[in-house]
């Protein structure tokens, strides 16, 4: 196992995850509800803040759904993903970068710069996701997958344990308080992801495209070849019933990702405690992807998969029903331990039933269903929370996505799933 991670273009795939994470981490989950709640809406209404967020989470989603499948088509006709990959992962960067810049109560350039780092994020996690049949063998997805996802945790875990860290103590970094300490934080992820992305340029060499095309060329039949995976998916039942699944049940696993930190605020517990939850999960969940990549061999993907969901549907119940902020940790552990499983064993289950030449665009749609399942949990925690003025109704809401979701999931057949 040890010298198939190592293995350099593995490495330097995963290394991708480690980097771009940190944008999931310290940015999506952790600082950005704090800093839109305190600084950049400060004066506003709890409930209107929290719609505010989940609109935002809902359009940079709807943006990246949209785009998905067809500039996965058209870099699949083109021989460009890993080209494609680091455009969108240069405006991930930049926009990342740019929060720093965006002073108090200017909550709407906050999104607007926010919409589109997050389309940086997800975009070129497309092509990023899609580019795992360049460095492994089909027996070897779970475990590649499940070891990117574990260096993801771990590398946004450190970054953001430094940034927690700089805000708990700014002065250690020459910083002159906590509002400083978050605002440079947003640059450091900036960095981190750069940095991160080099290896994955230099070093991880895209499968030659079979009737490559030039530019023109490659988006004319980029359009015409996603027609026809459109259709093609119509007609392979497993990859059909799978993406309805996945539609459904990583509704919640997104929802979940990008909206604790808000639900907890709601609740009233301290935004430093909440934070330092969430850097708890990082670290749950390195050892808890490797595992449940290990231990598909064994249960099999789809059970594995199952195994999460089931876990996920019992702490959407807790949630709503916790006072205390030990509940929160709690909490906290037992999603980090499905959380990255429920992650890498739903790329390799997908990277198995799907054809293998047009990886690029088939993911664009399995990237696109993910965006657009994305769309509807924050909207509609975020409507919820303006109707009922209720935290504790609004993560309810997430609920019946997993259980519909692992539903669908059961009737999907997978071929040597273990």
């Amino acid at each position: 196992m040890s010298k198939l991670l190592t293995r350099r273009p593995i490495f330097s795939w995963a290394l991708y995850d480690w980097g771009n994470s940190a944008f999931a981490t310290t940015v999506m989950a952790g600082f950005f509800p704090v800093f839109f709640n305190s600084f950049w809406s400060v004066g506003a209404d709890g409930s209107l803040t929290t719609a505010r967020l989940g609109f935002a989470n809902g359009a940079a989603s709807l943006l990246v759904a949209l785009l998905a499948p067809i500039i996965g088509a058209i870099a699949d006709r083109g021989g460009s993903r890993k080209k494609f990959l680091f455009v969108f992962a240069a405006l991930g960067i930049v926009m990342s970068g740019s929060l720093y810049f965006v002073q108090q109560g200017n909550w709407a350039v906050a999104v607007l710069l926010y919409v589109c780092a997050t389309v940086g994020f997800a975009g070129s996690n497309v092509f990023y996701d899609s580019m795992i049949v360049d460095v492994a063998k089909p027996d070897e997805f779970d475990l590649v997958s499940a070891f990117g996802y574990s260096m993801g945790y771990l590398g946004g875990g450190i970054l953001f344990a430094v940034n927690v860290l700089m805000t708990l103590h700014p002065a250690w970094f020459g910083l002159a308080d906590a509002t400083q300490a978050v605002q440079v934080s947003f640059l450091t992820v900036a960095i981190w992801w750069l940095v991160a992305s080099v290896p994955l340029l230099l070093w991880v060499k895209e499968a030659p495209t079979v009737d490559q095309q030039p530019a023109l060329g490659a988006i004319r039949a980029g359009f015409q070849q996603l027609i026809g995976t459109a259709r093609a998916i119509g007609e392979l039942k497993p990859v059909l019933i799978f993406l309805c699944a996945y539609w459904l049940y990583i509704d919640g696993v997104y929802t979940i990702i990008k909206l604790a930190v808000d639900y907890g605020i709601r609740l009233g517990f301290e935004s430093s405690q909440l934070v330092l939850a969430l850097l708890l999960v990082q670290f749950v969940a390195f050892p808890s992807a490797l595992f449940f990549g290990w231990a598909a061999r064994y249960v099999g993907v789809k059970r594995g998969i199952l195994i999460a969901l089931s876990v996920y549907m019992l702490t959407t119940v807790w949630a709503s029903m916790i006072s205390q902020v030990w509940e929160f940790f709690g909490l906290a552990i037992v999603i980090g331990l499905v959380q990255g499983g429920v992650q890498s064993l739903s790329r390799s289950l997908y990277a198995r039933i799907i054809p293998a030449d047009k990886t690029g665009e088939f993911f664009g749609f399995y990237n696109m269903l993910g965006k657009f399942a994305s769309v509807l949990g924050p909207v509609l925690v975020g409507v919820v929370a303006l109707l009922s003025h209720n935290p504790r109704l609004s993560i309810l809401a997430i609920l019946p996505l997993f259980l519909i979701g692992a539903g669908v999931l059961t009737r999907v057949k997978v071929v040597h799933s273990s």
